[in-house]
Order: C-alpha cells, then sequence, then structure tokens
C-alpha cells in the first residue's frame, strides 16, 4: 500500500482559541472524531488509508492531548462548537464525520447543532445515551471512583485487561499509555459530561447519510446501542462486524475502512 504523503501537521499555539489537529491527504474532507480518554493518536491505524482519499482532519477534543489546555466545560455541547470553530478556521463548510465511542456522541452533536456542517455521517462503537441499562449505570458511575483511586495508569491498565484483551501486548501497552496520559481532573470532568449525553428524542432530527459500525461482541458499547441508532436515524446502515469488540479500530481496522469507503463513496 502506497501512504499518502503528510498534507499538514499543525500544533496551535497557547494562545490559540483552536483545537490542537493534524491533517493528512487531498480530496473531500473527512473529520475524525476520538473518544473519551484518547486522542487522534487513536486513528492511527486508518488515517494514511483514508488520507489515500480524503483531506483527513484529526483534531484532539477539548481536555485530551494537545488540547488539554482548554478548560472545562466539557459538555458535548461545547466539544461540537469546538469542531463547528475548528472547521471555520480550515475553510471547510461540509464534511464527512467518523465519530468512534463517545467521538460518535459529539459527531452526533455536531449534526444536530449545525445540520449544515455535515454531509454524511459514520458511528462506530457509539451510542444515543449510555445509560441504558443497570449495568451501565452501575460502571458509570463506578469509573470516576476507580479513576480517583487508581490514578489514570492503573486505571488505563485496568479498562484495557477487561475491555481489549485481544490487542496484543505492544498494542496494548500503546493504548495504556495514552489513556494514562491524560489528566485525571480533566477526564473526571468528561466522565462526567459523557454520563449525562443523551440524543434518544432528537435521532429523527438527524437527515444526513448516516452509516452505523458495531461490533458483535462489544461490552463496553453493546450492540442495542448501535441498533437504536439505527432505528432512530431514518434511512441509516447498520453493518455488525462479527466477532469485534470495541477495539475494532484496532483489531480489524481493514474491515472498518472497508465499510466506511463503501458509504462515503455511495
Amino acid at each position: 500500500m502506497v501512504l499518502a504523503p503528510r498534507r499538514h501537521v499543525s500544533a496551535r499555539n497557547p494562545t490559540s482559541d483552536l483545537l490542537y489537529f493534524t491533517e493528512r491527504g487531498s480530496g473531500p474532507p473527512l473529520l475524525l472524531v476520538h473518544g473519551l480518554m484518547a486522542t487522534g493518536e487513536m486513528f492511527d491505524p486508518v488515517i494514511e488509508h483514508f488520507a489515500m482519499l480524503h483531506r483527513v482532519i484529526v483534531p484532539d477534543l477539548r481536555g485530551h492531548g494537545r488540547s488539554r489546555r482548554f478548560p472545562p466545560p466539557y459538555t458535548a455541547v461545547q466539544l461540537a462548537s469546538d469542531l463547528a470553530r475548528l472547521l471555520d478556521h480550515l475553510g471547510i463548510d461540509s464534511t464527512a464525520v467518523l465519530g468512534y465511542s463517545q467521538g460518535g456522541a459529539i459527531a452526533q452533536q455536531l449534526v444536530l447543532d449545525h445540520p449544515e456542517r455535515c454531509n454524511r455521517l459514520v458511528l462506530a462503537c457509539t451510542y444515543a445515551f449510555n445509560m441504558a441499562s443497570f449495568r451501565e449505570k452501575l460502571e458509570g458511575h463506578l469509573a470516576p471512583v476507580l479513576i480517583h483511586t487508581l490514578g489514570m495508569k492503573r486505571f488505563a491498565k485496568f479498562v484495557v485487561s477487561q475491555g481489549a484483551k485481544d490487542l496484543g501486548r505492544q498494542r496494548g501497552d500503546w493504548l495504556v499509555a495514552l489513556i494514562a496520559s491524560q489528566d485525571r481532573t480533566l477526564m473526571l470532568s468528561a466522565w462526567k459530561e459523557m454520563l449525562a449525553f443523551d440524543s434518544r428524542l432528537r435521532l429523527a432530527e438527524i437527515r444526513c447519510p448516516t452509516l452505523v459500525i458495531a461490533g458483535s461482541n462489544d461490552k463496553a458499547v453493546p450492540i442495542h446501542h448501535a441498533k437504536m441508532l439505527h432505528d432512530g436515524i431514518a434511512g441509516s446502515r447498520l453493518v455488525i462486524v462479527a466477532g469485534a469488540n470495541h477495539a475494532l479500530i484496532w483489531t480489524r481496522p481493514d474491515e472498518l475502512v472497508r465499510v466506511t469507503d463503501e458509504f462515503l463513496v455511495a
């Protein structure tokens, strides 16, 4: 495979009001939105492929990675507003958007608040409301306690050992390091806002073509969430990757890019 050239890599000045972002490739724009406690680096397994066909924009969300200097609130509304401001800066009126895990919640908010900014939407391993079952409510309220008690590194090791056992040693250690590098206080604030996100009553407002991708064995965001999104967004397409879990982007990247490519060029 021939890798696309790096179009642009930019770190924002500390006085700037823009998120840190990287940019690769050329063509129709594609915005990649990462999940909670991660950064844009989570898209490393797929970014070079997407950059062969797209102008790929990968920000670090407010409070995360190299955008951690941005203070709360870390609500979906605020994070979506940050993305809209970044698109303004880049001169992008409308873009395809792929949101992964909590990044899918932020992508939904972007479409709901700024519908003209998104022409195609990919929601991968994500949800409309992540507190839909007793187990999810228990885990959602237990996680901040574990973060506070264990610290980011030990919490990261626990999360990876429970939810991404098939990553392999090297990738697993990388993910632990990525999560552990986040600021504990900021992540506690971001986690609280994640629990509050609920787009269920507004899914019918999403009118752009939408692809919902889920792993059949995803324990972090079980498959009923994907079905809820599919049922709520008129005309959406649902793809379930058999045997995949929440680490789909790292364990099955070829399948993720294949179904995304088919959708984006349709």
